[in-house]
């Protein structure tokens, strides 16, 4: 059967991060996206000009929504929102035995707040709930380091494209230590506007399949990399990843 990823995030206007870029590496690595938005942003490739929380009891009416009729195989959370929508999504997420991939969504590409000190505080409830936590290097201090973040019961992949240097190192780790570390060239590009929500809602869906932590990891990471190689030059800011790689998916198959 397809995996069923059931994508809790917020929606980009400009198409570049959150619901939009999830469904499309959903789509692309063989699942089926399905959605609870937590928040409508204004925005573009330049920054955030407005964000519009959705109220709590609608997320939820959303989860219940797909959850009672089509089902759930994995569960990708970005943007939440507000403190009160993440409490009420790890009460609505308790009982649901399926992997989940919490990407602790704070700030965006271009530097724009995306949650609130009482929002950053509420998504612990949502990492005692997480299989795997996903945030960049300023996100993974914001939320206590290493040891903190693995104090939740989770795994941690540690995402470096925020760090320095020519090469970009992304681990996973767990409470015995690091189980898979991938290491290659950074890709000097300015877009790279939702490298985080695509190699979240990758992870997802490689968990939601079946894959091994260790395997829908690797598999995640090499998606990103080649998602950014295929950037198609949008906007005067920080732009989209090519999700499509450079080609057009029904072409390929619809040659005849």
């Amino acid at each position: 059967m397809i995996p069923r990823i059931l994508i809790i995030a917020g929606s980009d206007s400009g198409g570049g991060a959150g619901i939009q870029a999830d469904i499309r590496t959903v789509t692309m690595l063989g699942g089926h996206p399905m959605t609870a938005i937590t928040a409508i942003t204004a925005q573009n490739t330049c920054g955030v000009d407005a964000v519009l929380p959705v109220p709590p009891e609608m997320i939820v009416a959303q989860i219940d929504a797909v959850i009672g009729d089509i089902g759930v195989d994995a569960v990708k959370i970005g943007m939440i929102g507000s403190a009160d929508a993440a409490d009420a999504v790890a009460a609505r997420l308790a009982g649901l035995a399926v992997p989940l991939v919490l990407d602790p969504v704070m700030v965006a590409t271009s530097g724009a707040q995306l949650a609130d000190a009482a929002t950053v505080a509420a998504l612990g409830r949502l990492m005692a709930l997480a299989t795997v936590v996903t945030p960049n290097l300023p996100e993974l201090d914001a939320l206590g380091g290493e040891a903190a973040v693995l104090g939740h019961g989770c795994l941690l992949a540690a995402k470096g494209g925020h760090g320095a240097g020519d090469m970009v190192v992304d681990r996973l780790i767990g409470p015995g230590g690091e189980l898979a570390r991938v290491e290659a060239p950074r890709i000097a590009t300015r877009h790279s506007h939702g490298t985080g929500c695509t190699f979240a809602a990758a992870l997802a869906t490689g968990l939601g399949a079946g894959l091994s932590a260790e395997r829908a990891f690797v598999r995640a990471v090499d998606f990103v990399r080649a998602a950014l190689a295929a950037a198609p030059g949008l906007g005067r800011g920080h732009g989209p990843l090519g999700h499509a790689l450079g080609a057009v998916p029904f072409d390929l198959i619809n040659r005849g």
